[in-house]
C-alpha cells in the first residue's frame, strides 16, 4: 500500500475536514502535526512516502529534499502556487505536483485585525482584564481619517483597501505594475513609492514574494515613514529588510509593526519580537481559516484519487 504524509497539520484537523474514504483503501495516511525540522530531518522522516501533502510553505521542498526522497511520486500543495517547491527538480524526477483551490480571502481579516490591534489595543486590554487588572490604560487611535498605504493592489490588497475605506480611511497605493486606471477602479489614489512611505499612517504589504520583491522595503523606505506610522506585513517576511525594520522598532523611529510572517517559522522562542511592546505578532494565520481548510483538504483527497486513477488534476507546472 502506498504511504501518504500530511505535513504541518498544526490544528490536527486534516482528517476531520475532509472525507478520505475514497483513498484510504489504496493509501495509508500519516498526519504530522508538528514541524519536522531542517532538510535532513525531512529527508529522514519522509523516506518511503510516495505522496506528500504540504501546507503552503511550512516545509520547503527544495532540490536537496526532492532528490533525497526517491520514492516520492506525488507532491500536493494547498493553494494554487507555492514558491518553496523546486518544480524543475520535481519535473526531472517525474514527480507530479498538484495544487488545490481556496475559499475567500482570510488574510484580509488578519491584516485588518493587526491594524485594529495596533491602533485600539483590543487584545492587549483583553489580556489585562483576564489577568485581573482593574481597568483601561490604553488611549487608542481612531483609524477614521488616517491614510492607509497599500503596497500591492492585487486581489488581496484591493480587499484590504475596501475594508479600510469602510472604516473611514483614505487609501493610497503603489506597486511596480500599478496603473492609475486600476487604482481608480478601486477608489484608491495611485502614488509613487516614496510618497506612499512619506504619507501613510499605516502601511500594509500585499505583494507576492519574488526576486523582484525580495528586499523591496529597506532602510530607505522605512526611513521615510512618519514616527507615528505603523507597518503591517501579512505577505512574506523577506519583502522587508528585517534588520532595518528591527532597528526602526528598537529606536522607536516608527510607532510599531504588525507581523504575521517571519524569516524563520515557527518564530524562535528567543526572538526579540516576542518581547517588544510596539510589535503585534501572530503565527502566520493569514490563510488559516476553517472555511479555507474545508475547501483545501477535500481538494487534496481529490488530487490523490485522480492521480491514483492516472488522471491528475490541478497540476502545477510553473509560471511563478
Amino acid at each position: 500500500m502506498l504511504r501518504a504524509a500530511i505535513l504541518d497539520d498544526y490544528q490536527n484537523c486534516a482528517l476531520t475536514l475532509a472525507d478520505w474514504s475514497s483513498v484510504t483503501k489504496d493509501v495509508e495516511v500519516k498526519v504530522f502535526t508538528k514541524p519536522i525540522g531542517d532538510d535532513d530531518a525531512v529527508i529522514k522522516t519522509l523516506q518511503g512516502f510516495a505522496i506528500v501533502n504540504m501546507m503552503r510553505e511550512r516545509t520547503p521542498f527544495n532540490r536537496k529534499v526532492i532528490e533525497g526522497l526517491p520514492e516520492l511520486k506525488l507532491l500536493i500543495t494547498t493553494g494554487a502556487r507555492n514558491n518553496s517547491i523546486d518544480l524543475k527538480a520535481c519535473a526531472e524526477r517525474g514527480i507530479t505536483v498538484c495544487g488545490t483551490g481556496g475559499f475567500g480571502n482570510p488574510t484580509t481579516g488578519v491584516a485588518i485585525g493587526l491594524l485594529l490591534e495596533l491602533t485600539r489595543r483590543i487584545g492587549f486590554e483583553h489580556a489585562r482584564m483576564k489577568a485581573g487588572e482593574a481597568w483601561q490604560v490604553t488611549l487608542g487611535q481612531d483609524v477614521e481619517g488616517m491614510t492607509l498605504g497599500v503596497v500591492g493592489l492585487g486581489k488581496l490588497g484591493t480587499r484590504v483597501a475596501k475594508v479600510a475605506q469602510a472604516l473611514g480611511m483614505k487609501v493610497i497605493a503603489w506597486s511596480q505594475n500599478l496603473t492609475a486606471e486600476k487604482a481608480a477602479e478601486a477608489g484608491v489614489e495611485n502614488v509613487s513609492k516614496e510618497e506612499l512611505f512619506k504619507r501613510a499612517d499605516v502601511i500594509s504589504i500585499h505583494v507576492i514574494l519574488s526576486d523582484r520583491s525580495r528586499g523591496l522595503i529597506g532602510a530607505k523606505e522605512i526611513g521615510l515613514m512618519k514616527k507615528t506610522a505603523f507597518i503591517i506585513n501579512t505577505a512574506r517576511a523577506p519583502i522587508v529588510d528585517g534588520k532595518a525594520l528591527m532597528a526602526a522598532l528598537e529606536s522607536k523611529a516608527i510607532a510599531g509593526a504588525g507581523l504575521d510572517v517571519f524569516e524563520v517559522e515557527p518564530l524562535p522562542l528567543n526572538s526579540p519580537l516576542r518581547k517588544m511592546d510596539n510589535v503585534v505578532i501572530t503565527p502566520h494565520l493569514g490563510y488559516v481559516s476553517e472555511q479555507n481548510y474545508r475547501k483545501q483538504y477535500p481538494d487534496v483527497v481529490e488530487d490523490i484519487r485522480a492521480w491514483l486513477d492516472g488522471k491528475p488534476v490541478r497540476v502545477v507546472t510553473g509560471g511563478y
